[in-house]
């Protein structure tokens, strides 16, 4: 699992960082756990463009992940791991020994072969799916719930993890991603480990043409836009645009937009680093 940087052959091979995939064992996917996933190019169903920067791109089957891990105390065998076009992080292809077979979000270091088991009972290893009051303090943790049974909502994407900090009563002090501490209930689940791929962020797409294979378009600055089309437009030459906003006017770069009552400030301990 790492990087490939490609001999600069050609102008778009010059920078082009791309995984070596070689932590993948198959590239045919599970077809019963497959669904086909349609584009809307940015449009709403009256065709009219509502998402800007929207369009073309790859077609791509949806895998349904299971994000629950609720077959507690039926242990499952890892067959293999794939790449999901829909996330950054890898999945795993588990059997169960019940015969059901199920996608979840890969672990960084699971190998083909593993078991992995999820409920109370379990242990803290890799994969391993436990409520927060059986898990360790100082664990490593990624795919948590914020409500019991929701399914996982925290710590999904490529090589994101958190933290278990401590435990107060009916709740565990969690360490989030974006360095903020708060309070989630120790009946939710939460798996061992950090996601798998953790080099994404280091990938470089090196020419425009893959980036809209991947669905996206052309993004027009703010700046160079008219006053009529954005707040940042306008001004004589290539004048700066003023403070940075949105096209609706809302500052960026450091203006805070969480709702003051919002109910579950009361469960933030830490708020994130700026």
């Amino acid at each position: 699992m790492g990087l490939k940087k490609l001999r600069p052959l050609t102008p778009s091979q010059r920078f082009k960082l791309v995984s070596d995939y070689s932590e993948i064992t198959t590239n045919t996917p599970e077809k019963s756990l497959l669904a086909g996933a349609k584009r809307s190019g940015g449009r709403n169903n009256s065709g009219k463009m509502t998402m800007r920067y929207i369009g073309g791109g790859h077609k791509q089957n949806y895998r349904f992940i299971d994000f629950k891990r609720d077959k507690d105390g039926i242990p499952a065998t890892v067959k293999s791991i794939e790449y999901d076009p829909n996330r950054s992080a890898r999945i795993s292809l588990v059997f169960y020994k019940d015969g059901e077979k199920r996608y979840i979000v890969s672990p960084n270091g699971i190998k083909v072969g593993q078991t992995i088991l999820s409920g109370t009972g379990a242990t803290p290893d890799v994969g391993n799916t436990l409520f927060l009051s059986e898990i360790p303090l100082g664990t490593i943790i990624h795919n948590i719930e914020l409500r019991p049974g929701q399914g996982a909502s925290i710590a999904r994407s490529a090589g994101s993890y958190a933290q278990l900090a401590a435990r107060d009563g009916k709740y565990a002090v969690i360490k989030m991603p974006s360095g903020e501490t708060r309070l989630i209930l120790t009946t939710c689940k939460a798996t061992i480990g950090s996601v798998s791929n953790p080099d994404h962020n280091l990938e470089v797409s090196g020419k425009a043409g893959r980036t809209r294979w991947m669905g996206k378009r052309p993004r027009t600055r703010p700046v160079a836009m008219n006053p009529v089309d954005h707040p940042m437009g306008g001004g004589e030459g290539r004048a700066s645009g003023g403070h940075p906003r949105s096209r609706n006017g809302v500052p960026a770069k450091g203006y805070k937009t969480r709702t003051l009552k919002k109910s579950s400030n009361r469960y933030i301990i830490e708020k994130r680093k700026k």
